[in-house]
């Protein structure tokens, strides 16, 4: 795999180097899940480098594009339940996003796996609503009235037209964009007068990941950048949006998929997760804060 050094993906900057932690990674040890949603951790990650000026951590060395386009389309899918339970936790953003849109015509969600939340979104009435999936699995396994709202393949702003949609949503997809400031861009091109982007990703400043340090799930050979609160807002004042909001998430899941998570050793973990998952208690819904930031910018 050939890696190529870069620039903060968030502000450019290019100065002197802050090194968050040295890469930990072994490509042999990658299997077809590597590149999935809400996967097994494996703990492993490129150099994480600290940017002083927006307070991005981001990959550097990385892979070509070309090679993770690969990795993004070969990839399995297993987290249906779990997608699921996100959406519906990302859903009940909604009400007070749409009291601020101009209607409810034309919404987009880049990453959209199995469009668990384009089932959300027809839900809240939302209209003329598509999704952008680089892996082939999850949209094999999306119902089968929401496959054809989705478009398989990396997010292209060429693909749509400019000022077409009233809301664009990206959902724990920033973090594995090459270039989350041109996507920026992109959905502000793409958003009519008064739309809005509603991001959610993961915050490295969150207090799960200060207690787990790099162990914690979100330091993943998947990101390429993490967000705190700081960088989130910097991402989307820089690039035109206005009425910027931030929001700690409580995602909920069933216990099995917290464990899942867990630094636990490979083999307890493992027999753990098969007791669980024979047992109610294991499909128990538990909400914690789990390092999630919610952000929402609108359009002038």
């Amino acid at each position: 795999m050939k890696m190529v050094n870069r620039s903060c993906p968030v502000c450019g900057s290019n100065g002197k180097l802050q090194i968050f932690a040295e890469a930990d990674f072994d490509l042999s040890q990658l299997d077809s899940f590597a590149f999935a949603s809400r996967k097994l951790p494996e703990y492993m990650h490129y150099r994480l480098i600290s940017c002083p000026t927006c307070d991005v951590l981001y990959a550097s060395p990385i892979p070509e594009l070309s090679e993770l386009a690969t990795a993004y389309d070969e990839a399995t899918f297993d987290s249906s339940e779990e997608a699921h339970y996100a959406s519906h936790t990302y859903g009940s953003f909604l009400p007070e996003i749409m009291q601020h849109i101009p209607n409810l015509e034309g919404a987009i969600d880049i990453g959209t796996g199995d469009g668990a939340f384009l089932e959300e979104l027809l839900h809240r009435g939302f209209t003329s609503i598509t999704g952008v999936e680089p892996s082939q699995a999850p949209i094999l396994a999306a119902k089968a009235e929401i496959q054809p709202l989705i478009k398989h393949g990396l997010f292209r702003v060429e693909d749509f037209q400019a000022e077409t949609f009233n809301l664009v949503t990206c959902f724990q997809t920033l973090e594995h964009l090459y270039d989350p400031k041109r996507m920026c861009q992109d959905a502000y091109t793409l958003l009519k007068k008064g739309g809005a982007v509603f991001f959610i990703c993961h915050n490295h400043r969150a207090l799960s990941a200060k207690i787990l340090g790099i162990k914690s799930p979100i330091f993943d050979i998947e990101h390429l950048q993490l967000f705190s609160e700081k960088s989130a807002k910097y991402l989307l004042k820089e690039n035109g949006f206005v009425k910027i909001k931030t929001k700690v998430i409580f995602n909920r899941y069933p216990l099995h998929y917290w464990v899942k998570l867990l630094p636990l050793p490979l083999k307890s973990k493992l027999s753990c997760l098969a007791l669980l998952k024979k047992t109610k208690i294991g499909y128990l819904p538990i909400s914690i804060p789990a390092g999630n930031l919610m952000i929402v910018g609108y359009k002038n």
